[in-house]
Formats: structure tokens, C-alpha cells, sequence
């Protein structure tokens, strides 16, 4: 496998094919760099450089007992472009994710970043607080913390229900996506997951948005039961050089069950 072990001693796992113009891919929680295949095999049908890397906690990575934080998140993906010298890259985050990404862009992405891209990502802050009213409650995010903590198997196989939307009338479940995305999620740390959902309900993307000047595209489904929709055109507004695209009726997990389209606007942004 490759991997590299970042300061603290934690491995990183990351695939990395092809040549060209190297795109890097930011998985969502509570998942893996697998969550990308589709978009791996496109992009690198189309002449480009591709990189996913598990999270820290999950996937094939270290299960540290630390770090399970956004910060540390985010300085494991610059010892990791450090380390492939990616230059000229694209960084394409869903849902935390996206967080990542546009983390990453802010704080370390001078003279090594081309564009990026967020897809129902989590920016600029999930959680209902003063200065964002509209927000998710805590409750709501307690209840997944009891659901990933202590029933972790359960709760990860009905999760993908409202992920990808199958609980709208006339949805039918796709059942290898299903499974899939448990296979995925149990294969990464439980305390992980327990404490990397503060770390995307929490962070505030606020100024990372703000400072990143890079062209970024923002895509969000309107019936999106993760992340609220109205994360979207906040994020897109507070970037200097955004592009915003909606999908009437697409779920969180849209780059699984909408691909075909992802893809291609995505692909028409990078050449644009």
C-alpha cells in the first residue's frame, strides 16, 4: 500500500495514478478514499493525475488515538502534497470533505493550487449557533454522535437511507451503494468518527472562504438531507471567484447516484 507517516507518526493511505494535471480528492465522513472510484476512473480516463488519501481514522489510515480534528486533518493533506510535490492541482472535497479542501486551499495551498471544488460540503459551519441561526441544532448532531459511538454497525447501515435519498416516495435502494458506504465507514475507527463529527458540525469555514482567490465551483442537490442547501449559496457568496451550481432534487451523496452529471460539470470547470 502506499503511505507515508506524517509528523505524529500516524500512516496515511493514498492511491495516486496516472500523469498530468493532478486532482486531489476529499472524502466525506465517515468514509474512505473508495468513495471516489467513480470520479477516479473518469478523470483518469481523461488524461489527469488522481489522488485520494483515507483520512487519519479512517479507511486504511492510522488509528490515532489523537488528532481527529479539522487543524490536523488539513496538515496531513500538506505533508502529503508535500510529499508527491503536487503543484498546479485541483482539490475536489464532499461534504467534510469540502471542509478540508477549502482549509487546505487557504492555509496551504500558494503556488500548489490551480481550482477547487466543493460538493455538498459543509461550508462555512453546520451547527445553529448566534451567529448562525439558521443552522443545524446540537441535538442533532448529539444523536449522531450516540448512533456512531455505541451502535456504530446498526446506525452505519440505515444511515445511507436519507444520504442518498432512498426515503423519498418512488426512490428505490441501490443496494451495492448501500453497502458500500457501510463497508467503508466500518472500516475506519470508531473514536475516530465519534470525535470527527464535531469537527465537521463545528469548524467555522468562514475566513477560509473569504481568503481563497483560486476559482472554486460550489454543487449542491437541493434535497440534500445531510448538509442544508442553504450552506450553499452562503459558501459560494463569501468567495471571491465561485461558481455555483444547484441540482433540483439531488441527495447529499450525489456524486455516487448522479456521477454521470457530477462529472461532467466538474470536468467543464476544470477546462473553463
Amino acid at each position: 500500500m502506499s503511505t507515508i507517516t506524517v509528523k505524529d507518526g500516524t500512516e496515511i493511505y493514498y492511491k495516486d495514478w496516472g500523469t498530468g494535471q493532478p486532482i486531489v480528492f476529499h472524502h466525506g465522513w465517515p468514509l474512505s478514499g473508495d468513495d471516489w472510484d467513480t470520479q477516479m476512473m473518469f478523470f483518469l480516463k481523461q488524461g489527469y493525475r488522481v489522488i485520494a488519501h483515507d483520512r487519519r481514522g479512517h479507511g486504511r489510515s492510522g488509528q490515532s488515538a489523537n488528532g481527529n480534528d479539522m487543524d490536523t486533518y488539513v496538515a496531513d493533506i500538506a505533508e502529503l502534497t508535500e510529499a508527491l510535490d503536487l503543484r498546479d492541482a485541483i482539490h475536489i472535497g464532499h461534504s467534510t470533505g469540502g471542509g478540508e479542501a477549502i482549509r487546505y486551499v487557504a492555509r496551504y495551498g500558494k503556488d500548489r493550487v490551480a481550482k477547487a471544488v466543493l460538493i455538498s460540503a459543509v461550508t462555512p459551519i453546520m451547527i445553529k449557533n448566534d451567529s448562525n441561526p439558521e443552522g443545524v441544532p446540537l441535538s442533532v448532531f448529539d444523536e449522531i454522535r450516540e448512533g456512531t459511538g455505541f451502535s456504530r454497525a446498526q446506525y452505519f447501515y440505515d444511515f445511507p437511507i436519507p444520504f442518498y435519498g432512498w426515503n423519498r416516495e418512488g426512490a428505490k435502494v441501490q443496494e451495492g451503494i448501500k453497502h458500500n458506504w457501510w463497508r467503508q465507514a466500518m472500516q475506519g475507527s470508531v473514536l475516530a468518527h465519534y470525535e470527527g463529527i464535531k469537527a465537521f458540525s463545528e469548524s467555522d469555514f468562514t475566513e477560509d472562504l473569504k481568503s481563497v482567490t483560486v476559482p472554486v465551483l460550489v454543487l449542491h442537490g437541493e434535497d440534500d438531507q445531510i448538509v442544508p442547501f442553504n450552506q450553499a449559496p452562503r459558501a459560494a457568496k463569501l468567495l471571491p471567484n465561485s461558481k455555483f451550481i444547484s441540482y433540483p432534487g439531488f441527495p447529499h451523496g450525489m456524486p455516487a447516484t448522479e456521477a454521470a452529471t457530477i462529472n461532467k460539470d466538474i470536468l467543464e470547470f476544470i477546462k473553463s
